[in-house]
């Protein structure tokens, strides 16, 4: 994992013990106009981490200060997501520019990378987020093709779903809806769709957008376990 130091100047003090890390896609068509922005005093954006598509990683944060990534967010009843996270860019031009597959290397050196941030601070698997389940409203980075088992396999994220969608038969609407806000997205009866939507683009893609269907349902008991 090669690191290039890239100074942002978007940052000020955090606060608060680190315990989250926060993953998202660039969204622009490529990694060097991202760094660009990221760095750019007038955007008022940044993030500690940018992952280019080769593997390279740029520093533009350090992660004893807030970044300004997450944006207006939530996740278990907290709304000042910044203060206690880390935020890692991992450049792709997103679905607005042809979202496409992660790189190898590029997942590669993500691994690499959560594993050096786990040496300094205690983050847990379920603490991985990404910037869709904290701000479900707004955005749907890093995406369903983000491959979060790649992840779970090194013991850095909870796994995707990959059981028997047949389960869910037995969990009811009810129970789904109080797992999805419980597990912790923005979630609530009559207004649960965005929430929905980022759980299912995190842990069961091949049901995103078909509502509470059985896989969904099965996903969301595993989940929240």
């Amino acid at each position: 994992m090669k690191m290039i130091e890239a100074p942002s100047p978007n940052f000020d003090e955090r606060g608060r013990d680190i315990d989250t890390i926060i993953l998202h896609y660039t969204g622009m068509q490529t990694g060097a106009e991202a760094l660009a922005r990221l760095r750019d005093e007038q955007a008022k954006v940044s993030a500690h981490y940018c992952v280019e598509e080769n593997g390279d990683v740029y520093r533009l944060v350090e992660e004893a200060n807030r970044a300004w990534h997450a944006g207006v967010a939530f996740w278990q009843g907290d709304v000042d997501i910044n203060a206690r996270s880390i935020g890692i860019e991992i450049v792709n031009p997103g679905h607005q520019f042809g979202y496409r597959d992660f790189s190898k290397a590029q997942i590669a050196s993500v691994i690499l990378l959560l594993k050096d941030i786990r040496t300094r601070h205690d983050i847990a698997p379920a603490r991985v987020l990404g910037h869709s389940d904290v701000a479900p409203r707004r955005k749907e980075d890093p995406g369903e093709k983000f491959p979060w088992k790649r992840l779970a396999d090194e013991g850095l994220a909870l796994a995707p779903f990959d059981g028997d969608p047949n389960q869910g038969a037995a969990v009811s609407f009810d129970d789904a809806l109080n797992a999805l806000i419980d597990i912790g997205y923005d979630a609530y009866p009559g207004d649960y769709a965005a929430g929905l939507l980022a759980f299912q683009r995190r842990f069961c893609p091949a049901s995103l957008g078909q509502g509470f269907d059985a896989r969904t349902r099965a996903a969301l008991a595993q989940a929240a376990k």
